[in-house]
């Protein structure tokens, strides 16, 4: 399967401040002016990534978006798997029992009220069933669809924040995705995710790993050795789909977990609650943690803001942390300005007061390739660049 050509997005950005997105591709070739603006927005928006990502601490918050750049399952395409493009006849029959209007396409709206008709009628085997059934469908699509050969945003997006100093905090990705698209990618690179996982077969889940690094120790001399490139931290704040608890209670690996074994948080709106039950209550913490960490810049990438246990620590972080500079990249951040949920409209409003708060209009894919490569510069490149900046501000 290759990835489906993604509608294309005017890139710009808009800085703290600012009411105006300026655009980073002038699309008339012939216009002098605005080439030469659009080169200035670029090199502006370079250095401050550049600065960014050198900041000591590094947080990665990624949504679906990022899954979507590598042919991963859409809200709409569970709700087709699960429903049916044509209801099927047991869907039908499922939401008159739970009073859902099947012409509001939302999968999670729909499992929210069959979870909720469980609860005062768990006998029911009809919606037991329609419920197992979906689990098994969501589990599916967001399993299936992985090819390493789609997974060029995810490596280039790992490859290049991965590379930072050895005296700052590793990177910490934290993602809202079931699929395997960052452990993947990870290996494709010859990197390591520590996810809380144990290193031996079979890995087991216990939060202590996550405090565990890897150094490469030589072989011989009084050196204690280094820090391994390319190891980050990976939370997965609703599960994967290769998680299995047991009957004990233990989180475990299993490449085909059944649906009532998998350590997911399905789409419902019961997942707040699941997200302070573990494994998800130790991802949580760190996340809560991470947030209100002083000196971070928090990547926000392919996430619509629709998790209200996500977004609002971060909304009250941006209020409350002075050291916290957050950069948000969709695809639709112009049109979401106005168009979108109040967690889109207040980060906008916080952004013009002059909080530290950036948007990239641009899709995962896209914004990948605009993140500087920290290796790419040498010591004189670095030193070059300041006094350039020194220069053309005297």
């Amino acid at each position: 399967m290759t990835a489906p050509e993604q509608k294309k997005v005017a890139s710009a950005f808009r800085a703290p401040g600012a009411v105006d997105w300026r655009e980073l591709v002038a699309e008339d070739v012939a216009d002098k002016a605005k080439q030469e603006e659009a080169r200035k927005a670029k090199d502006e928006l370079k250095n401050v990534l550049l600065a960014s990502l050198q900041m000591q601490h590094l947080v990665v918050l990624a949504g679906s978006g990022c899954s979507r750049s590598a042919v991963g399952p859409s809200m709409q395409d569970l709700w087709n798997g699960a429903v049916g493009e044509e209801p099927s006849a047991c869907a039908k029959a499922t939401a008159e029992k739970v009073k859902h209007n099947l012409e509001i396409q939302n999968i999670e709206a729909f499992l929210s009220r069959v979870e909720a008709f469980l609860q005062v009628d768990p006998d029911d085997k009809d919606v037991s069933t329609f419920l197992d059934a979906s689990k098994q469908v969501i589990l599916n699509k967001c399993s299936v669809f992985l090819d390493p050969a789609n997974l060029g945003a995810h490596k280039t997006f790992l490859h290049r924040l991965s590379r930072r100093r050895v005296r700052d905090q590793r990177l910490r990705v934290f993602t809202t995705n079931y699929d395997l698209c960052f452990e993947r990618a990870a290996a494709e690179l010859g990197g390591v995710a520590l996810d809380g996982f144990s290193f031996t077969a079979p890995r087991r889940y216990d939060p202590r790993f996550f405090g565990y690094d890897i150094i490469r120790r030589p072989r011989s001399g009084d050196d204690l050795g280094h820090y391994l490139e390319g190891v980050f931290l990976l939370y997965k704040l609703h599960g994967s789909v290769n998680w299995a608890r047991g009957e004990e209670g233990t989180i475990y690996e299993n490449d085909k977990p059944a649906p009532a074994e998998a350590c997911l948080i399905y789409p419902a709106t019961g997942k707040y609650q699941q997200s302070f039950v573990q494994p998800h209550l130790e991802s949580m913490a760190q996340y809560l943690a991470a947030v209100r960490e002083p000196n971070t810049c928090l990547l926000v990438v392919g996430f619509g803001f629709n998790d209200d246990h996500l977004a609002e620590p971060l909304l009250a972080a941006v209020q409350s942390n002075p050291h916290l500079r957050l950069i948000v990249a969709d695809p639709g951040a112009q049109s979401n300005a106005t168009n979108a949920n109040r967690y889109w409209k207040r980060f906008f409003e916080l952004s013009e007061r002059g909080e530290d708060v950036w948007f990239i209009n641009a899709s995962f894919a896209d914004f990948a390739q605009m993140v500087p490569d920290l290796k790419s510069l040498t010591p004189a490149d670095s030193l070059m660049k300041a006094i350039k900046g020194v220069t053309r501000e005297l």
